[in-house]
């Protein structure tokens, strides 16, 4: 069951973006943006208020994805791709990007703190932020 709403479109944009912004750090990278993505659209706190569909949270401005800006984004959604975005919309996590909200490449170490929120770990290239419990209950 999924736990947001979902078409297929939605399921293929979110494999697009999953594959765009971390096919360098493989499957579980990809996972980690999904499980990044999938929580933005479920929390409707901070800067996620207005986001209700994956479709949103792709294209959210300001705010959104790097990676929508690039053509390689834009090539169509492969099946591997596309299981990997229904196993975060089923709920799946992965640590340390469970709860998060927030992540980015940085070019040396993860910073303690990015826009006001704190670090949850690194996998690979990415570093992942997540809201406090207090500030954002739906994030877990």
């Amino acid at each position: 069951m999924a736990v947001i709403p979902k078409t297929e479109k939605g399921v293929k944009l979110l494999a697009r973006l999953m594959r765009a912004e971390a096919e360098g750090d493989g499957k579980l990278g990809m996972l980690m943006v999904g499980n990044t993505g999938v929580n933005r659209v479920r929390v409707h706190c901070l800067d996620f208020t207005e986001i209700s569909t994956i479709r949103d949270m792709v294209f959210q401005s300001p705010g959104g994805f790097e990676a929508t800006q690039k053509g390689y984004f834009y090539q169509r959604a492969r099946e591997q791709d596309i299981a990997l975005a229904r196993k975060v919309i089923k709920g799946n996590r992965y640590h340390p990007a469970s709860n998060s909200l927030w992540f980015f490449k940085p070019p040396g170490s993860c910073p303690a703190q990015w826009f006001g929120q704190w670090n949850v770990g690194r996998y690979k290239s990415h570093c992942f932020y997540a809201p406090l419990s207090s500030e954002c209950p739906k994030a877990y």
